[in-house]
């Protein structure tokens, strides 16, 4: 029973949609409305401010910690709990209860369970995000080609298909999936750019 509480707990803490929250607050309108209608930490700075934009993140960072958190500490020997909260976040995060099951783009969340379970692999993912943006100025490259190499990692460090690196592969499966209007984007060379203004 207490496994099926937390993982209810993991679904909506992921669900919460601190974007769309903090937007509101500040700005008194809905960020769904405005840019490109996301609740992450892009569109929220490019709304309301840098300052809130890594106020989004880093609270989404923390749903994530959280809740593989709280999975480890009812149950520190159960690696699948682990799994099954991360995923759980992460769905909710995405398909978000409070939203009508739509929500963000699952990269905040995202770094918040993988570096809490896999550290070294998510390191690696973290660089090349880092890498990708520098050279392409474009924040959904670097989200597509972080989360691809930590998958790509866990798979090579756990030796194949375990719990963690099937979890990692979903994840990667739904980040691809959040992002496809900017994979679109992307090949018609009218993505997003770091420093560049819209006409």
């Amino acid at each position: 029973m207490i496994d099926v509480l937390l993982l209810l707990a993991a679904y909506l803490l992921g669900s919460i949609p601190f974007g769309y929250l903090l937007v509101k607050w500040v700005k008194g309108i809905d960020v769904r409305t405005q840019g490109s209608g996301n609740i992450g930490m892009t569109n929220v700075w490019r709304v309301a401010g840098a300052g809130w934009g890594i106020a989004t993140l880093a609270l989404d960072i923390s749903k994530g910690v959280l809740a593989v958190w709280l999975a480890q500490h009812f149950d520190p020997t159960d690696d699948l709990l682990e799994v099954g909260c991360g995923l759980a976040a992460l769905i909710g995060n995405v398909f978000s209860v409070f939203l009508k099951f739509k929500g963000g783009k699952g990269i905040g969340i995202s770094i918040g369970v993988f570096f809490f379970l896999l550290p070294p692999e998510s390191t690696v993912g973290l660089v090349l995000f880092i890498l990708a943006v520098l050279a392409t100025r474009m924040i959904s490259v670097g989200s597509l080609l972080g989360v691809t190499g930590m998958a790509l990692m866990t798979l090579y460090h756990q030796k194949g298909l375990t719990w963690f690196s099937g979890l990692a592969l979903l994840a990667t499966a739904l980040v691809w999936y959040t992002h496809r209007q900017n994979l679109q984007r992307i090949m018609n060379g009218t993505e997003n750019k770091i420093g560049k203004k819209k006409k």
